[in-house]
C-alpha cells in the first residue's frame, strides 16, 4: 500500500528510474520520436519538457543544468543548437503522445511520443488549410481592393458583351449578303427561261404567218 504516491515510480528504484528517463530523453532529442508504453511516455513528458524550456535560452548555466539531468554531450548540443531555436516561439506543450494500441506479449498499452515541431506531415496539412482572409466591415461598405475588383469585373463583362454583340451583327450581315446572292442566282435562271419562252412564241407566230 503506497500512501501519498504523487507520481508513477514505474516499478523501479529512484536511481534506475532517473537513468531510464535520462536515456529516453536523449533518444527523443536525437531521433525526435520514440515508441514506448503509455506510462513511460507520460513520465517522460513531465521529465523532458522543463529541459526543453531551458534550451530556449542558450546560456552556460542552462547547459550545465540540463547536462546534470541527461549526462550526454551530443544530446545537449542537439538540444541547444537546433531544437531550442525551433521551439523558441512555442509557449509549452513541446511533445505529443499518440496511442498505438496494446503490445502482443504482455498486452501493455503502447504510445508514440514525439516533438510537435518536427512532425512535417501535420504541419504541412495545417499550412494548406489556412487561407488568406480579408477584413469586411459590418456596414457592407467593403474595402478599396474589393471595390476595385468589382469595377474591373464589371468592365470586363461589358467588354465581352460588346464583343459578342459585334460578332452577332457581323454574322447577320454575312447572312444577309449570302441570302441576296442566292436570290440573285435564283432569279437569273428564271429570267433566262422567260426569254426562251418569248423567243419560242415569236418563232411560232412567224411560222403561222
Amino acid at each position: 500500500m503506497r500512501h501519498g504516491k504523487k507520481f508513477n515510480h514505474l516499478s523501479r528504484t529512484a536511481p534506475h528510474r532517473k537513468a531510464m528517463l535520462a536515456n529516453m530523453a536523449s533518444s527523443l532529442i536525437a531521433s525526435k520520436r520514440i515508441t514506448t508504453t503509455v506510462a513511460k511516455a507520460k513520465a517522460l513528458r513531465q521529465y523532458v519538457e522543463p529541459l526543453l524550456t531551458k534550451s530556449k535560452e542558450d546560456t552556460t548555466h542552462n547547459r550545465r543544468i540540463v547536462f546534470s539531468y541527461l549526462k550526454n554531450k551530443e544530446s545537449i548540443k542537439e538540444l541547444f543548437d537546433e531544437i531550442g531555436a525551433k521551439i523558441a516561439s512555442r509557449p509549452g506543450g513541446y511533445t505529443r503522445i499518440i496511442k498505438l494500441g496494446s503490445r502482443l506479449g504482455d498486452d501493455a498499452e503502447m504510445a508514440l511520443i514525439e516533438l510537435v515541431d518536427y512532425n512535417e506531415n501535420l504541419l504541412g496539412e495545417k499550412a494548406e488549410k489556412k487561407k488568406p482572409t480579408t477584413r469586411r466591415s459590418r456596414r457592407g461598405g467593403g474595402s478599396k481592393e474589393t471595390a476595385e475588383k468589382k469595377s474591373n469585373d464589371v468592365e470586363a463583362k461589358d467588354d465581352t458583351e460588346k464583343k459578342s454583340k459585334a460578332k452577332k451583327s457581323e454574322a447577320k450581315e454575312v447572312k444577309a449578303e449570302s441570302s441576296e446572292d442566292s436570290d440573285a442566282t435564283a432569279t437569273e435562271p428564271k429570267a433566262k427561261k422567260a426569254e426562251d419562252k418569248k423567243s419560242e412564241d415569236s418563232d411560232d407566230k412567224k411560222e403561222d404567218a
